[in-house]
């Protein structure tokens, strides 16, 4: 059994769903393990990990209108504001979504749908450096 570690780095700037299928698939495949688990972690509390369709962007707009909605930013609606009106909204965004993701590998390759992608949600109105540790295993 072999284990590999990378820590991907996404700039963001704002709200934004951010495509890293591309940067995981590609670590994947340098790492050359033939079978096995991909883990993701985003070590943040305000931002999340997603797998959707990654052929639209209408879908990564819609989704991030949908938490939006549901976790709107209002003056007086949440009591934690330490870092701003987005505050409290980007940890109900990343509480409804998802902080890690496991995928499989087969043949040095994530198993992945046709139409899916991993992306990177950015809950915060400014923009951070975000790390998502990838740890893959097999």
């Amino acid at each position: 059994m072999k284990q590999y570690f990378q820590d991907l780095i996404v700039q963001t700037d704002g709200v934004a769903v951010h495509s890293i299928t591309r940067e995981v698939e590609q670590f994947v495949a340098d790492c050359g393990l033939s079978n096995g688990l991909c883990q993701l972690s985003v070590l943040h509390t305000s931002a999340s990990l997603l797998i959707q369709e990654n052929a639209s962007p209408d879908v990564q707009r819609d989704i991030v209108r949908f938490l939006d909605a549901i976790a709107p930013m209002e003056v007086g609606r949440y009591e934690h504001d330490l870092e701003g009106l987005d505050d409290m909204p980007a940890h109900l965004k990343t509480a409804l979504t998802q902080t890690h993701l496991t995928l499989s590998v087969r043949n040095s390759r994530l198993v992945l749908g046709t139409w899916q992608g991993i992306f990177l949600l950015e809950h915060r109105t400014r923009g951070a450096s975000r790390n998502v540790q990838v740890h893959l295993v097999g």
